[in-house]
């Protein structure tokens, strides 16, 4: 069964920093491109990384300085950093694998998102 599970999520004070985790299940991960996006509350989802199959790694704008995506293919995993949180930080973070091993084309898998709360 193909799945994608993330975890890592919580409350977090402003500040401080939260290593979320996406694990990998049914396929071949290190054949894929993998991302993160985010939804925040009454707002569309957005794309935060990607990173290519070979560790090569894309920030959008939003995911641009506080965010680090990073992968080990050896246990199908991927992660995002998040560091210096901000109240605005505070979303729904999903983990997504694109359909080829860069980071082009569409994502055609998703996980179920793992809930991101930065609050004093």
């Amino acid at each position: 069964q193909l799945q994608l599970v993330e975890s890592g999520g919580g409350l977090v004070q402003p500040g401080g920093s939260l290593r979320l985790s996406c694990a990998t299940y049914g396929f071949k991960m290190g054949t894929y491109g993998m991302g993160w996006f985010r939804q925040a509350p009454g707002k569309e989802r957005e794309e935060v990384a990607c990173i290519t199959f070979a560790g090569v790694t894309y920030y959008t704008n939003l995911g641009k300085g506080r965010f680090t995506i990073s992968r080990d293919n050896a246990k199908n995993s991927v992660w995002l950093q998040i560091d210096s949180l901000k109240a605005e930080d505070t979303a729904v973070y999903y983990c997504a694998r694109r359909q080829m091993w860069s980071c082009d084309g569409q994502y055609s898998l998703w996980g179920q998102g793992t809930q991101v709360t930065v609050s004093s």
